[in-house]
């Protein structure tokens, strides 16, 4: 595997890279690693090593065909890659997770990091898991699906768009898109496509990103920016332009062995790095912010139209009792006669998620009731919410 000689110079000073190591572990096979659903439960990966920052990570001996795997369709598992999970010690450290939020994943797909976070969140916490990328959306879909959760709300929208509601997260996500060098040993072809000017295009695109999604994170509340580059101008650089941009505070984390602290230039922000050759894991870069008392640049009042009164409440009562297990725990929105189970403590801020975005889906999705009978849709059964 060639690694590009312009990214190796471009690292020579950075904290923790040795080329000669670096080079040596790009000709080795990346370990293959999964992260369990805890709402599913299964035994079959007990004895397998875990990793080390992340409670339901685990390293494979081998990498089986995963669409062979009935596990695997039923959602009882996530295949990502290991370093990736260290968002698991972030938001366990810098978040209230007892309490109920609302976190927005705005780049979200194919949905590693949307069914890691709502498996971390509490029973009346909701996840926005946002695609602007209509097919790839449909895939975030689908994962989100098979995870069975009811506290997600896939959007598809443009970061812009989120403009329109104002302090309404406590937690921002953002998987900044990158020019994807932590990922040469998964995908050589990444090698072809990186260069010094699709970093900075990269740089420039992050930089739009965070600006335009900005307002809608309350005061107060984090942001955790990561990336799979190793570049400083998408890594270090990008956190002293957030210092500098808007008035935040940098969040340190406790680390394990092997991953790599790191500090920008200019404002001291803390950055942690992971290298291949330090940990068994693929790069990955992230850092956590605190948005600061004085940071209110968007003023606007979020409105909703109030729905109208259901009429078939009692039919739907009766049709649905037999599928849900504690029905009563649940409320549900019909849309082009479908019907979605939602929490009734996150109704308001669906309704108004719905009034200002693009949903492509809220809850678990029941099916279509016909006659006296549901007819039920596929993710029902894939769902944490079906009967006995």
């Amino acid at each position: 595997m060639q690694i590009p000689q312009k990214l190796i110079d471009s690292l020579q000073n950075v904290n923790g890279f040795d080329p000669t190591t670096f080079v040596e572990i790009h000709e080795t096979p990346s370990p293959t690693s999964i992260r369990i659903n805890p709402f599913k439960s299964t035994n079959q990966f007990d004895n397998f090593e875990h990793v080390a920052w992340c409670e339901s990570g685990r390293y494979l001996p081998t990498r089986p065909a995963f669409t062979l795997d009935p596990l695997f369709h039923a959602g009882t598992y996530y295949v990502q890659e290991a370093s990736s999970m260290f968002l698991e010690q972030a938001l366990k450290q810098c978040l209230k997770l007892e309490d109920d939020l609302v976190v927005l994943d705005l780049c979200a797909a194919p949905g590693g990091k949307s069914t890691h976070i709502a498996s971390l969140l509490s029973t009346d916490s909701l996840l926005v898991s946002n695609e602007v990328i209509k097919p790839r959306a449909n895939v975030l879909v689908e994962n989100l699906s098979k995870w069975g959760l009811p506290n997600t709300v896939v959007t598809n929208n443009d970061p812009k768009d989120f403009n329109r509601i104002p302090h309404f997260f406590d937690a921002l996500v953002i998987d900044a898109p990158c020019s994807g060098s932590g990922l040469f040993r998964k995908d050589p072809n990444a090698i072809a496509e990186w260069s010094e000017q699709n970093v900075e295009m990269c740089s420039l695109r992050q930089k739009r990103i965070l600006t335009d999604v900005w307002d809608s994170l309350k005061i107060g509340g984090i942001l955790v920016y990561s990336t799979c580059s190793y570049s400083q101008s998408e890594n270090e650089d990008i956190l002293d332009w957030i210092s500098e941009e808007f008035n935040v505070k940098s969040l340190k984390i406790n680390t394990q062995d092997g991953i790599i602290q790191t500090i920008s230039a200019k404002h001291q922000a803390h950055g942690y790095r992971f290298y291949p050759d330090k940990i068994k894991g693929e790069g990955f870069f992230l850092a956590v912010f605190e948005k600061g008392e004085d940071d209110v640049r968007n003023t606007t009042t979020l409105k909703y139209t109030k729905p109208r009164p259901n009429k078939k409440l009692k039919l739907e009562t009766q049709v649905f009792g037999s599928w849900i297990e504690s029905l009563e725990d649940y409320v549900w929105l019909e849309k082009n006669e479908e019907y979605f189970l939602i929490n009734p403590e996150q109704e308001h801020n669906i309704k108004l998620l719905q009034a200002n975005l693009y949903l492509r889906k809220a809850g678990i999705r029941l099916g279509k009731i016909a006659g006296k009978d549901l007819i039920p849709d596929h993710e029902l059964a894939l769902s944490v919410v079906l009967s006995e």
